[in-house]
């Protein structure tokens, strides 16, 4: 049979099977196991455990679990609620130091989370009702923290990022260095559309505040810095050669676990159980759905499906900037209904070889993927963040959440396309700190 057509084949099985209810990672072994069976025989199957377990065989993934432990000793502690406080009053004299506030929150937690859905809840629980007890429009409050929360897989450190690098043997180094301007500048256009959004709802006074002494400024300065310094400490072990991505992990793990102990009083057995429970269960399902990627993979290679797509693309007289623009509807469709951590497993063999022979960098690929990813999350029918505000907000209607999130989509949009316009946006910093790629 001619790969592509075995290919649209493949796809079609995919959808159905995921569609079906079946968990991410068993799906994909369930397709990979019937087509190998089918066109390579029963003794396929004996390759499975060997592939699987050496897509599992590597250093790098030790730092998955310990920065999602990082993440959940954080998420377990009031660590949002007083960030959110400490922005409040530190920027309550800034024109909108409201919904800065929380955008600037959810920035600051998603990095030390690297969780979508905790950084929209333990923002959103504080922030929501502020904004609208100050009289900001339902959308704009709503709208703000799911957009916010989706920098949890942009902003360094980043799970997804982590993942993409072992899928495309990427240096992680260089993927959580491309993250930082990007993430940057969606805080910033994400601040610039709720000040106008706010200003254009015609009432002024939603857009000062109650001043704050000094000290009550200071005094929650305390809970909020060891957090910071912990982000800090990570990114400058890592870059500055102290220590690799897993060593990292592992200490910021620890440090936040001691943290969360020491000042917030986490020291019971049960709430300490909870946070490794929750960990090794988000661990394990992000390990296996990365064994059962390597299964899919091996699958798609030995059918010549990878090697046939990428050969067809590359026959293809198009610019490369039109593939480009095919290659993000694709990731923005797969984004509306899959995680972030499915698509890149799934996609990233097939695109890497499609997007080198295109003459993109792989890096700045990273940030363009990702940040489709991130549109997924507040994008229907899934848009995972968008049923969490839903949750922490039941009397605003979800209709007025996806409205309220729509034109932070478009801010997503207008970041790729600046993205595009100048590629040095991802590519600047990384080069800078680490040296050109080779």
């Amino acid at each position: 049979m001619d790969p592509l057509l075995l290919g649209a084949f493949v796809a079609i099985a995919t959808i159905v099977v995921l569609f079906s209810g079946v968990s991410v990672a068993l799906g994909l072994v369930i397709v990979s196991a019937g087509f190998l069976i089918v066109f390579d025989g029963m003794r396929s199957l004996e390759l499975l455990p060997e592939i699987m377990f050496g897509k599992l065989n590597s250093f790098a993934l030790l730092s998955i679990p310990m920065f999602i432990i990082m993440g959940a000793a954080i998420a377990s502690t009031r660590a949002g609620a007083d960030l959110y406080e400490a922005l409040e009053r530190w920027l309550t004299r800034v024109p909108g130091g409201l919904v800065i506030s929380n955008l600037g929150a959810c920035a600051l937690f998603s990095a030390m989370s690297g969780s979508s859905p905790a950084t929209c809840a333990a923002i959103g629980k504080m922030g929501i009702p502020e904004m609208r007890k100050r009289g900001y429009p339902d959308a704009v409050a709503a709208g703000s923290i799911a957009a916010g929360g989706t920098l949890g897989i942009l902003i360094p450190p980043s799970v997804t990022m982590i993942v993409y690098g072992i899928a495309t043997e990427t240096s992680i180094g260089r993927l959580f260095l491309a993250g930082v301007i990007p993430g940057l500048l969606l805080v910033a256009l994400f601040m610039a559309w709720s000040l106008y959004s706010t200003w254009r709802s015609g009432d002024a006074s939603v857009l000062t505040a109650t001043p704050y002494t000094w000290r009550q400024k200071l005094e929650i300065l305390p809970r909020v810095l060891p957090f910071l310094l912990i982000i800090f400490g990570v990114l400058y072990a890592m870059y500055g050669g102290i220590a690799t991505p897993s060593e990292t992990a592992a200490v910021g793990a620890l440090m936040c676990l001691l943290i969360a102990m020491i000042i917030y009083k986490l020291w019971s057995p049960k709430a300490l159980w909870v946070v490794l429970r929750d960990s090794t269960r988000e661990s394990v399902m992000i390990l296996f759905i990365i064994g059962a990627a390597g299964v899919f993979s091996y699958m798609l290679s030995s059918l010549f499906i990878t090697q046939s797509i990428a050969e067809w693309i590359g026959t293809l007289d198009v610019n490369r900037w039109v593939l480009m623009f095919a290659i993000n509807i694709f990731l923005l469709i797969a984004g509306f209904f899959l995680p972030p951590v499915a698509v890149i497993l799934m996609a990233a063999p097939i695109l890497l070889p499609i997007i080198l022979s295109a003459g993109f960098d792989p890096i700045w690929f990273a940030v363009i993927l990702t940040i489709n990813m991130e549109i997924g999350l507040i994008s229907p029918p899934v848009g995972l963040n968008l049923y969490v505000i839903n949750g922490i907000a039941p009397d605003i209607k979800l209709k007025t959440i996806l409205v309220g999130s729509l034109p932070y989509v478009g801010c997503m949009v207008l970041a790729i396309i600046l993205l595009c316009l100048f590629p040095g946006l991802a590519t600047w910093l990384p080069d800078m700190i680490m040296g050109p790629a080779i």
